[in-house]
């Protein structure tokens, strides 16, 4: 097949273009073959055909109903003229046949066709497990590489941040963020979209005064008002 379109569109073409394909005796089944259970149209006097082949049949209704699922034919099997025979009786038709692409060529170089599974999501998921691979094992060794970089100016910003925020005197714009929040918790809540953190926080703080003022004055094991010396 020659195109200039795209390869993986075309593969797809191909694939969908198949058609149903009888078995033919003496032939190679690609797949297994597996025959339902269930009525076959076959008149009982048919039963013996079934018996050859070992299949478990019932008579139901004026007709021979095959009791479980037979696995006819395995992959890479010759098919026999029986087993033929019966697919042909229950007008299956179990193989298919169509175009099988085997290798592309392109640009002078020739390729099996498993290049095809390969799209732009997996080389950019391929690319960036191996990106990760080289940034920790840089992070490791100490060797900054164009991987690395972000993570190591990502940790510097953190230890620069954490000795700011230690010390009282000096600050700077990044820094002056965090340290509303720690000034401020409530910010966090905000932050996060739960508008009504305050509020339930406030009720909650109400609710704990309102049981204490309930609770009953403390007594000692013998129902005394105070817990004195024994």
């Amino acid at each position: 097949v020659f195109t200039n379109g795209d390869l993986g569109d075309v593969r797809e073409v191909l694939e969908a273009n198949v058609r149903p394909a009888p078995a033919r005796v003496g032939s190679v089944a690609p797949i297994d073959v597996i025959v339902p259970k269930g009525p076959t149209g076959c008149d009982p006097g048919q039963t013996a055909f079934f018996q050859t082949l070992q299949i478990s049949t019932k008579i139901t209704r004026g007709q021979i109903e095959m009791t479980n699922d037979t696995h006819l034919i395995h992959e890479g099997d010759r098919v026999t003229a029986s087993q033929a025979a019966l697919l042909q009786k229950l007008n299956i038709e179990p193989f298919t046949y169509g175009i099988v692409l085997k290798s592309v060529y392109d640009n002078g170089s020739l390729f099996d066709a498993k290049v095809l599974d390969i799209t732009d999501d997996v080389l950019a998921a391929k690319f960036s497990s191996a990106v990760s691979v080289v940034a920790a094992l840089s992070l490791a060794l100490g060797y900054p590489t164009q991987a690395s970089v972000p993570h190591s100016i990502a940790n510097a910003f953190k230890a620069v941040l954490a000795v700011t925020l230690g010390c009282d005197n000096y600050s700077f714009a990044e820094a002056d963020v965090y340290r509303e929040y720690l000034a401020d918790p409530s910010k966090f809540a905000a932050a996060s979209g739960g508008g009504g953190g305050s509020a339930e926080a406030e009720a909650v703080v109400e609710e704990e005064e309102e049981e204490e003022e309930e609770a009953p004055a403390a007594t000692d094991m013998f129902g005394g008002d105070d817990g004195g010396d024994y």
